[in-house]
């Protein structure tokens, strides 16, 4: 147990990637390397943290002190941090734990591979530990952001948008497809802007277009596409490759103008509804998944009742929503004040998922009696666990099947028999 680390990763699948960079360094160094493990798996722990908002870094900043407490009992020798918690707030995880061996920022993987008396091998830089069923894992194509939304501290975490070229992406996917991945999962803080700093254009549907080539990748998944200059050109790519799933990831936040420039969004309620329109006549059946910002400073009872009927009448087939997070070192933390109550915010975002609720439901039941083609991602006591196309891993529904016994990692065409807001049930043909 002397050669072993165990890395913890807190936050989005963005910082995931990063885990399994560091954990592909590590066991090329002898090391024996656990993820998301238990106190007792290793005797070194690499903690991977979130920054994002205040329940991220609360979850963050409890998960260092639980190992704290277990190294102060000897049952771990060494705690290294690193991430975008220490990205922003180095200086303070210095003075308030200083129990920890090392804090290093979200940039700094070289530096904690070779203070652990490791090599970084720059061989290795785009190779990867995967952590995620050997089936799937996730691409991601740039870091860092160029927008300046009110809410958000990530540019001041990442910093400027930093696009990782073609080539790169595709030797990466294609080591991926080799070891039997067969769903890539594209992931970025802005896939819209990917390109323009490398090759002064937008270049996703290219790169898009590259990935559909792979041999052996069944599934590419987008995620988190930026709505102002939306790259058209993506479009047709989608609709023209059997591979690319009609699922487009976009985040939306708010429709009210008023609201929109609040949050620096560059863009109207018109212009969105005209995107949306255009997406969905371009690539027929095509799922958006969105994601919402409720209790921003300045949003109104009139502005959160027009985003509530711009929910109704757009009907997303996903949705996820957030209350705000007033954040230091943002726009809106510097300049606004937070003038809606906590409980308001939340009262407001439970009532948009409310009313989500009853369109997924009403989506699902339409799926009633179609077949579907479904990758079997796990087996639970009754059932199997699978995902159709229009479903991404962690944050969408799942497919539970009944039934002869089938292959994790497999796809399959399946019957829809019943279903629920999130959910299907289904039987393989």
């Amino acid at each position: 147990m002397a050669k072993s680390i165990n890395v913890v990763t807190m936050g989005c699948s963005k910082n995931l990637v990063d885990s399994e960079l560091f954990l592909s360094q590590m066991a090329a160094n002898g090391y024996k390397v656990v993820h998301d493990g238990e106190i007792a798996d290793a005797r070194t722990v690499a903690i991977n943290t979130c920054g994002f908002i205040l329940d991220a870094k609360e979850e963050s900043i409890n998960t260092i002190l639980e190992f704290v407490e277990a190294k102060s009992r000897g049952e771990i020798d060494k705690i290294f941090v690193f991430g975008c918690l220490t990205e922003r707030y180095k200086d303070d995880l210095l003075r308030e734990i200083p129990e920890v061996d090392g804090f290093y920022g979200k940039f700094q993987v070289k530096k904690m591979v070779e203070d652990l008396k490791a090599e970084y091998r720059m061989s290795l830089s785009h190779q990867r530990y995967q952590t995620t069923p050997a089936h799937y894992a996730y691409l991601k194509i740039s870091e860092g952001c160029n927008r300046q939304c009110s809410y958000c501290a990530i540019p001041r975490m990442t910093g400027k948008h930093q696009s990782i070229s073609m080539d790169d992406l595709v030797n990466e996917a294609t080591a991926l497809a080799e070891k039997g991945v067969k769903e890539l999962l594209v992931i970025a803080q802005d896939l819209s802007f990917y390109g323009i700093d490398l090759y002064k254009e937008q270049k996703l549907a290219e790169l898009t277009q590259k990935l559909a080539a792979i041999p052996g990748i069944e599934w590419i998944k987008l995620h988190y596409a930026y709505p102002t200059k939306f790259p058209y050109d993506l479009l047709p790519v989608m609709r023209e490759n059997e591979n690319i799933a009609s699922y487009l990831d976009i985040a939306l936040q708010h429709c009210s103008d008023k609201v929109l420039k609040l949050m620096r969004r560059n863009i109207t309620k018109a212009e969105t509804i005209a995107l949306i329109r255009r997406i969905r006549e371009e690539v027929q059946g095509i799922h958006l998944r969105t994601t919402l910002l409720v209790g921003h400073p300045g949003e109104t009872e009139a502005d959160f009742e027009e985003l509530k009927e711009f929910v109704r009448e757009m009907r997303f087939e996903r949705l996820g929503v957030f209350p705000y997070s007033h954040e230091e070192d943002t726009y809106a933390g510097e300049t606004y004040d937070d003038n809606i109550p906590q409980e308001v915010k939340q009262a407001r975002a439970e009532e948009i998922m409310a009313i989500q609720q009853e369109i997924a439901l009403e989506i699902n039941r339409k799926k009633i009696g179609t077949i579907m083609k479904v990758v079997i991602d796990r087996e639970e006591e009754d059932y199997f666990i699978g995902r159709t196309e229009f479903d991404s891993p962690e944050v969408d529904g799942e497919v539970l099947i009944s039934g002869k016994r089938v292959t994790i990692g497999a796809y399959y065409q399946v019957k829809i028999t019943d279903a629920e807001e999130f959910d299907l049930y289904g039987e393989i043909v």
